[in-house]
């Protein structure tokens, strides 16, 4: 009996060890070579891997733009990408990149860059979908020139709130508000998303600054993709939560004082549109979660 028992002390911490590499490894998945994350998923070659999967290239010209989305699909976590936008006069194009979710009733993250005529801002558009409906809407100047070379775009989804990072830096915080009645999206695992196309309707100044295909073709450039997230695969997720580790995971990470603070001096230097403030848009009331979100 006692070496039976003293055989099990030793099997247990194996065991746990074990399932720990496991997790980490799914958890830290897609991380760096594009061939091993990504799926180019249209655009007839326009979109391309070069230096052995460390960068890719989405192209936009008359005939079609392109697209590529991840191979996994994930169920929370913290998405990083490195974007450097079409340069020069990009009027017209959008460069989007966003987590969506499959169906009629889908969840989406999304970042959109509205291109812009040589020497205005671009605008960085964002949007947060829950079972299909969105319309919460805010955008933003940038304070760097995001065509001169690569910058970090990221995504925090956690089952209570969702962050936009750019460069580290939070520009915008959607907080889950069911107490309210507010759809969020937690339930449905998305996909990573990127494309470059034409919306000359509607990109830059509503549409009244029309693409110039003489500049054509417009190329957009990624590196460094990085998913710490939660692996959706047969129905479950790859994330176990355990004691050791929650404080610190993606699931579990909020705003800090020193983060609510840059929060803060983006929204009031760069912000250029809130949804929850829209009065015009709204003229029957602005939606339920803007007295809490404007209170903030």
């Amino acid at each position: 009996m006692a070496s039976a028992a003293c055989l099990l002390c030793y099997k247990i911490p194996a065991v746990l060890m074990l399932v720990h590499l496991i997790v980490s490894f799914l958890t830290a998945a897609s991380a760096g070579n594009f061939y091993e994350s990504i799926d180019n998923t249209w655009g007839d070659g326009r979109a391309k891997i070069f230096r052995n999967g460390e960068l890719l290239t989405l192209s936009l010209d008359r005939a079609s733009g392109s697209g590529f989305q991840s191979k996994n699909e994930y169920l929370f976590g913290m998405i990083n990408i490195q974007i450097k936008l079409v340069p020069g006069n990009s009027a017209g194009t959008v460069t989007a990149y966003y987590l969506r979710s499959e169906g009629s009733s889908w969840d989406e993250i999304d970042y959109e860059f509205l291109g812009n005529q040589s020497g205005d801002p671009y605008i960085v558009h964002t949007n947060v979908y829950s079972q299909g409906k969105g319309e919460r809407e805010q955008q933003f100047y940038l304070w760097f020139d995001p065509t001169a070379d690569f910058h970090t775009y990221s995504i925090l989804w956690n089952p209570g709130l969702i962050i936009f990072y750019v460069d580290g830096v939070p520009i915008r915080e959607f907080k889950n508000l069911e107490s309210i009645g507010l759809p969020y999206p937690k339930n449905q695992p998305m996909r990573i998303h990127s494309s470059l196309w034409n919306a000359d309707d509607w990109a830059t100044k509503g549409g009244l600054i029309k693409t110039d295909w003489t500049q054509a073709p417009f190329t957009a450039s990624y590196r460094n993709f990085n998913a710490n997230a939660c692996v959706w695969s047969s129905a479950t997720s790859s994330c176990i939560s355990n004691s050791k580790s929650t404080s610190s995971a993606p699931h579990s990470r909020e705003l800090d004082s020193t983060s609510h603070e840059k929060l803060k001096w983006v929204q009031r230097n760069y912000m250029i549109y809130n949804y929850c403030t829209d009065t015009k848009r709204f003229p029957q009331g602005l939606p339920p979660e803007c007295a809490l979100t404007n209170k903030s």
